[in-house]
């Protein structure tokens, strides 16, 4: 039975000044460029039996750059859909909504096409990459390459929780976490691993 890695893409200008990014297709910083590259010595050696990533650039860039040959775009790999939130800061939105908390309170409705998301829409976007991937571990390690928000849903219910408890899983940018099992039971084996 084999891995499953969780890929953060590298720095974009959002990710570095804290604005909600989903849709808006942000390419890497050059400081995002060399996080990425970094990372290849983390998943050298290393064959997949699947390799995803999220169809937006920084996560396709990211993969490149750490060596992840093979790769192909998923679209349910796309991050959270923030609707009105998108390339909003957490301290702007409390300025109007103090005690606003995205894994309870959701978003507002944005512009056409991007509803947004609550913390279930994305866990059931989340359940259906995990059915590709618990069909794939059985020959190998599988690697997914995207997002913050995203990876941190996909976390919670590969371990058994509800969508929202990905709140508890901090993911920094640029970094390999890996999934593991103990005792036939998912298990955070690593997290946010930088060489």
């Amino acid at each position: 039975m084999g891995d499953l890695l969780l890929v953060r893409h590298g720095e974009t200008e959002w990710s570095r000044s804290g604005q909600h990014t989903s849709w808006t297709d942000l390419p890497l910083t050059r400081e995002g460029e060399e996080q990425a590259k970094s990372l290849a010595p983390l998943l050298s050696g290393r064959t997949f039996a699947l390799a995803l990533t999220s169809p937006l650039r920084r996560a396709v860039r990211t993969a490149e750059l750490a060596g992840v040959t093979g790769a192909v775009p998923d679209p349910d790999l796309h991050e959270w859909d923030y609707g009105g939130y998108e390339g909003v800061t957490t301290v702007d939105i409390h300025r109007t909504r103090p005690d606003w908390y995205l894994w309870t309170d959701g978003v507002p409705p944005g512009p056409d096409g991007h509803p947004g998301e609550s913390p279930s829409e994305v866990g059931a976007r989340a359940d259906r990459v995990l059915a590709r991937v618990v069909a794939a571990l059985p020959d190998g390690d599988v690697i997914l390459v995207a997002h913050a928000h995203f990876l941190r849903v996909l976390t919670a219910r590969r371990l058994g929780l509800a969508p929202a408890d990905g709140r508890l899983f901090q993911l920094a940018t640029a970094t390999v976490s890996r999934l593991s099992t103990e005792h036939g039971r998912p298990v955070v084996a690593e997290w946010n691993a930088r060489p």
